[in-house]
């Protein structure tokens, strides 16, 4: 399970907030994979997510999912991990609530190696001791740690890059080099933006340089209507969802994107 392992290596293991639902959750997790650098800007990861979900349920039971986008590029295959610390209703064969949301980025050269490291993870789930300790966890050390024991019970089956690179995260040993997907110091900033005919855009957010600089942004109305995401002074902006008021003003809940280090 290489990929399940490089976004915990990566920093690619976050918190998805108490007050959303099944597809809140896919949501704000797609839109983790869309600050992938290499990705194509224009690619709507949270739409393929979504529109898979509509045709093949992808949770595994025992308080698992995993949903993937399939992507027309050639690249590695990328994994990020949501933790819902009260569970989200998924629909599960189980019933069970979902806690832990592995979602893919699947280029067309790794499909193959997406089903088997899938498949292999459904294995660990079925015989994983302590899934109901997992499940309890309530910080994300605590379910870092127990990923990294679930991951330990398929020793047999990954290769001896998997089990050192496993071994270091547990031991908290010398520095591994940045990878090219390494998204630790990704800012993720909630964003609500009001729009509409006449009205000069208003920006609700808690960093006060990027409400101004959105504010400032001309143009802002059109990209925010006409595009699901856009790029500005160094930030990735992405549509979540919006609502209709009267006069044909819109009310667009965002997520603005960068690294800590970004321009």
């Amino acid at each position: 399970m290489d990929s399940l392992l490089d976004a915990l290596q990566e920093g690619r293991l976050l918190e998805i907030p108490d007050d959303y639902d099944k597809e809140d959750a896919l949501r704000f997790l797609a839109h983790i994979l869309e600050a992938v650098p290499s990705l194509p800007p224009d690619t709507d990861v949270a739409g393929l997510i979504l529109a898979k979900e509509g045709t093949a349920k992808t949770a595994l039971g025992k308080g698992w999912a995993c949903p993937d986008a399939r992507v027309p590029f050639e690249e590695d295959l990328i994994c990020v991990v949501g933790w819902s610390p009260k569970g989200i209703d998924y629909g599960s064969p189980d019933g069970k609530p979902v806690k832990v949301i592995a979602m893919y980025l699947v280029p067309e050269n790794q499909r193959s190696n997406y089903l088997r490291e899938v498949s292999l993870l459904a294995k660990a789930l079925e015989i994983y001791p302590e899934i109901e300790r997992l499940n309890a966890a309530d910080s994300l050390n605590d379910i870092r740690d127990h990923l990294l024991d679930l991951i330990s019970t398929t020793k047999g089956t990954v290769g001896p890059d998997s089990r050192a690179r496993m071994i270091r995260l547990q031991g908290k040993a010398a520095a591994v080099e940045p990878a090219p997907y390494d998204l630790a110091n990704l800012l993720v900033e909630p964003i609500t933006i009001l729009v509409g005919e006449g009205l000069k855009p208003i920006v609700l957010g808690h960093d006060q340089a990027l409400v101004e600089l959105l504010e400032g942004f001309k143009g802002l109305a059109g990209e925010l209507t006409g595009h699901s995401a856009f790029n500005t002074g160094g930030w990735r902006i992405v549509k979540r969802k919006e609502a209709s008021f009267t006069g044909e003003r819109l009310l667009i809940d965002c997520l603005a994107l960068r690294t800590s280090g970004g321009k």
